[in-house]
């Protein structure tokens, strides 16, 4: 049981760290103006947000391990806390996501027009 819970630890610190650099990675990108740094912003976000994702899910499925399956946290009242804050995390991720996956999609052809000032991509939840 310790392993279980040294690897949910490792996976949830390090999806965290993930998770509050990808928003700075979007002020940067919003406040770019050359195409090169652009591209270079939207390949960085793509890739932790994939990589994110990787270290969501093990993180995830560990801690339903631990609680559904040694009972860890079973009738206490921070665990419904942690669910709560867990499934914030991952609605937050989501949402951030939605927001700027017109961006993360666009053709290069696009990210030029959109540094140059002529076109925005964002969706209508930002």
């Amino acid at each position: 049981m310790l392993w279980i819970k040294t690897f949910h630890l490792l996976f949830v610190i390090s999806w965290f760290a993930g998770l509050f650099y990808l928003p700075r990675i979007y002020v940067n990108l919003a406040q770019t103006t050359s195409a090169e740094s652009y591209e270079t912003l939207l390949g960085m976000a793509r890739r932790l947000y994939r990589f994110m994702t990787i270290l969501a899910i093990p993180a995830v499925i560990l801690g339903l391990w631990l609680w559904l399956g040694y009972g860890l946290g079973r009738g206490q009242g921070w665990m419904h806390a942690k669910v709560f804050l867990c499934c914030f995390s991952l609605a937050t991720t989501s949402v951030a996501v939605r927001c700027w996956q017109p961006s993360l999609h666009a053709p290069t052809h696009a990210v030029t027009a959109f540094t140059a000032g002529t076109t925005k991509h964002r969706s209508s939840c930002c």
